[in-house]
């Protein structure tokens, strides 16, 4: 297991995300249809970026309709066409916290715009291409709750196989084919090589392990040790970037220690 907690980052963008529900679901299903288009076949068995994008989407309680809706939209035409195209930022936030944010637009200028404006008033600013993307490593992540619903009414929940009990699932994540993974609590956070994440999901589930979400994130390779103050100056800046539309996904290069964890919950 790593010496920080890579999950305490992921969380608060979670949270962020689950906060703003309409916005995310809008967010989830243009993914899912660029990967399907992109990966040129909508079926996920054929297609691993749309299964990691449906899986993601699972996670956050996307319908299923809005699901099929999505991947129809990538092989539509005309007004029902889609014409989305993935998009890189890089920059620098308070404390010169390194940020790189994925976007899906159809309007580059409107979206570099935005996001240029967001860094600018909370303090920081955009970087040329790289220079801040080489700080990360992108990674599966799998969530494995540690007990499951069982339908009885006396006891509603129980052990999740092997995740009960840590020594079990560490074997579990290593046969699996798993890189590590993390205690988030409630339940375990697996992580994965980027082209695994779907078979190891699959193997963990066929060892009777269920799991609650899958997708793909990008990990910090050395977090950055930041001070509460500039904690919650980066975090405003984070929390701006997510509420654009065009932008998918944000990462940032900061240490989210327990003492900064709880000083953000605060806010």
């Amino acid at each position: 297991m790593s010496g920080h907690s890579k999950w305490a980052t992921t969380k608060h963008r979670k949270a962020a995300q689950d906060a703003k529900r309409s916005a995310l679901f809008s967010k989830l299903a243009r993914n899912i249809t660029v990967a399907a288009k992109e990966g040129g076949d909508p079926n996920p068995e054929n297609n691993a970026s749309l299964a990691a994008a449906i899986e993601k989407a699972k996670g956050y309680s996307l319908p299923k309709d809005k699901i099929k809706t999505a991947i129809d939209k990538a092989f539509g035409t005309g007004k029902d066409a889609a014409n989305y195209e993935t998009v890189t930022y890089e920059g620098y936030g308070p404390a010169g916290i390194g940020i790189l944010c994925e976007a899906l637009t159809d309007n580059r200028n409107r979206t570099a715009a935005d996001v240029r404006a967001a860094f600018t008033h909370h303090g920081g600013n955009l970087a040329t291409s790289g220079a801040v993307a080489y700080q990360f490593e992108r990674k599966g992540m799998i969530q494995v709750p540690k007990e499951v619903e069982t339908g009885d009414k006396k006891n509603p929940t129980g052990p999740n196989g092997a995740a009960a009990d840590e020594e079990e699932f560490m074997l579990a994540v290593a046969e699996a084919g798993g890189d590590d993974y993390e205690d988030a609590e409630d339940e375990w956070v697996v992580y994965t090589g980027a082209t695994d994440l779907m078979a190891v999901k699959k193997a963990l589930e066929e060892a009777g392990v269920a799991t609650r979400g899958a997708e793909l994130t990008m990990i910090p390779g050395t977090p950055a040790e930041v001070t509460v103050a500039d904690a919650k100056k980066v975090m405003r800046l984070v929390d701006r970037l997510e509420e654009l539309e065009d932008l998918q996904n944000v990462y940032h290069t900061m240490d989210i220690t327990d003492e900064i964890a709880a000083a953000l919950e605060e806010d």
